[in-house]
């Protein structure tokens, strides 16, 4: 995949004064793995289209999670069951030991070397995602976390970027965001924020390439993008 070349120009010479990052698909290879789950709970409660369901819920909160499943199966499934049975199947798989994004280590330093702040928004339970975080020695790396459950309203409202941003003194003009999903990219452009795109699962699509500042195949990329800028 080559992505580099999807540029806004008019980026160059700005300063960088944070980076917010989204967590699972940039931090955690956490997406590939929900999804996987998400198929085999399907075939064990005989979900339709599961997998396309599942992408539909990536980037999203809990709230707005069931929401998509309930519009889908109308009732037919018990959406906290199915969550449950994916839970378990996640967590005797993975917990623990998720894996680590490329390059998220890598990133992570060079912004400390530039003493950059950085901050972390994502649509998953704080509960969670400091578990997660902890578990990987990641804990301290991030200057503010803000989980989905202390915001009102999901990605692709920009309230959760907005709130990051702010726990860190910084103006959204001069933030740049690190998302795989479409919804959070959706969310850092209404922010008035500067989109990288790191894709996933999700391919770009046109609306992505419109919104995000730079599709980057990897947090390497990325972080070049960003050295670039300072």
């Amino acid at each position: 995949m080559k992505y580099m070349d999807e540029k806004h120009s008019d980026a160059a010479g700005r300063a960088v004064s944070a980076v917010i990052f989204d967590m699972d698909g940039i931090i955690f290879d956490t997406e590939r793995l929900y999804v996987e789950c998400w198929i085999d709970a399907g075939k064990e409660y005989d979900l339709a289209d599961i997998e396309q369901v599942s992408c539909q819920m990536i980037g999203v909160n809990d709230i707005l999670t069931r929401k998509i499943f309930n519009d889908q199966y109308q009732g037919t499934r018990d959406y906290d069951v199915c969550r449950k049975r994916v839970s378990v199947l996640f967590h005797s798989r993975y917990d623990g030991k998720i894996p680590l994004k490329r390059g998220v280590r890598e990133i992570l330093a060079f912004l400390k070397e530039q003493d950059i702040p950085v901050a972390l928004a994502s649509s998953t339970r704080i509960e969670t995602v400091m578990r997660e975080l902890t578990d990987a020695g990641l804990d301290r790396a991030f200057s503010r976390v803000i989980g989905g459950d202390m915001i009102r309203k999901s990605k692709p409202e920009p309230d959760i970027f907005l709130a990051a941003a702010e726990s860190i003194g910084a103006v959204p003009e001069k933030c740049w965001v690190l998302e795989d999903s479409y919804n959070g990219i959706r969310a850092a452009a209404a922010a008035g924020m500067h989109p990288i795109m790191v894709p996933d699962i999700l391919e770009p699509t046109e609306d992505m390439r419109r919104l995000a500042e730079v599709i980057c195949p990897s947090l390497f990329e990325a972080m070049e993008y960003l050295q670039g800028l300072l």
